[in-house]
């Protein structure tokens, strides 16, 4: 099944008086088989443009090149949006010293990459009662990495976990 085209072409366009527009085409307005005979000199389809205008706007071109060269934008359009990566590092309320450095230069290279960095202080158990450490080693881990990153939403409880987001600076 053919889906429908988001033109009307040739013999689809229903008004009897269309203006004409197009490359080598003289400007106008024609009776619509005057501008499909037009068209058909040429070798190419009449297209209609604007059907809402009084009358019709149609273009004499070939809609099968028109339909590739506007799916080949759309390409690159979708491949010039930024993809957003958001990479996660998990700490605990009693992360020692040397396991709080060695994460936060994974957490430097991946704002450097350009990613987001999701840092989260998981609570097990009974560790719940020390959110305050919780926070503390969230608010430190941002102010070490100051110059790479700024916070994008700050330490916040949900459920057993204490979130924190950061994006990289541009």
């Amino acid at each position: 099944m053919k889906k429908e085209d988001p033109n009307r072409i040739n013999q689809r366009i229903t008004a009897p008086v269309v203006r004409l527009v197009g490359d080598n085409v003289e400007s106008g307005i024609f009776q619509l088989r005057d501008a499909l005979n037009i068209a058909e000199q040429q070798a190419l389809d009449l297209v209609e443009i604007s059907a809402s205008a009084s009358p019709p706007v149609c273009r004499i071109m070939d809609y099968k090149k028109f339909l590739f060269e506007q799916k080949k934008k759309q390409k690159e359009m979708k491949a010039k949006t930024a993809k957003v990566i958001l990479k996660e590092i998990r700490l605990g309320p009693n992360t020692d010293e040397h396991d709080f450095n060695f994460k936060l230069k994974h957490a430097e290279n991946f704002l450097k990459d350009g990613a987001k960095v999701k840092v989260d202080v998981f609570f097990k158990g009974r560790s719940i009662i020390y959110k305050d450490k919780g926070e503390y080693i969230l608010l430190r881990f941002a102010q070490e990495l100051e110059e790479f990153g700024k916070v994008e939403s700050l330490p916040k409880l949900e459920g057993k976990r204490m979130i924190m987001i950061l994006t990289p600076k541009k």
